[in-house]
């Protein structure tokens, strides 16, 4: 089989956002494995984790490192998301069925604040707020000899590093306890795509 290299795999992709806006074309793609951005592409469909490693790909063939941040929820599913950096300050781009934990415009002047800015929005089926913590930037380039990029096998092996990687806590225990639930519009507006309409009893 000929191999495929990155830069023509991402052609046409010049900027983070034209990035996002192919991941946000994309099926959601629930089924067990983990497939490469190669795959993605071909295949047209991606779940969070592969978007964000789509996305770290297609950010590193426009010169940005291959980097990926794990957000890790509580009695939630964790988020990935690929980061990238421009002139100082963080941004990501991100695959998820709700649009408000995709895309980040690069102006946080921290990794931290960076996760911080998901933290709201970022809520489970109880409507609790639930992130908790974050990883350091993971490089994917200490996968390059494996071809993460191309590969037709599951790479599964990426998220099991990761999950290794040091994360580093958002809020404290007493913080996590002191949370107030998320109000009843901003969870059906986001769940179920609700309009203000009025005020929405709580359930």
């Amino acid at each position: 089989m000929r191999k495929i290299e990155p830069r023509t795999l991402f052609r046409g992709l010049n900027s983070p956002h034209q990035a996002q806006r192919f991941l946000d074309r994309l099926d959601y793609d629930d089924r067990p494995g983990t497939r490469s951005p190669l795959w993605t592409a071909r295949e047209g469909t991606a779940n969070c984790f592969e978007g964000a490693l789509f996305a770290a790909a297609a950010l590193s063939a426009m010169g940005h490192r291959p980097l990926i941040v794990d957000l890790v929820a509580r009695n939630d599913d964790d988020h990935v998301i690929a980061v990238f950096k421009r002139r100082g300050h963080w941004g990501a781009v991100a695959k998820s069925n709700f649009a408000v934990l995709r895309y980040r415009e690069p102006v946080y002047r921290t990794v931290r604040e960076l996760a911080m800015s998901y933290f709201d929005i970022n809520f489970n089926t109880r409507r609790r707020k639930s992130l908790r913590s974050y990883s350091l930037p993971f490089s994917l380039a200490r996968f390059d000899r494996r071809d993460w990029v191309t590969t037709e096998e599951d790479i599964g092996y990426i998220g099991d590093a990761l999950n290794a990687a040091r994360h580093i806590r958002l809020i404290t225990p007493r913080m996590a306890r002191e949370l107030s639930d998320v109000d009843a519009w901003l969870y059906r507006s986001i769940y179920f795509g609700a309009k203000p309409s009025g005020i929405y009893k709580a359930r």
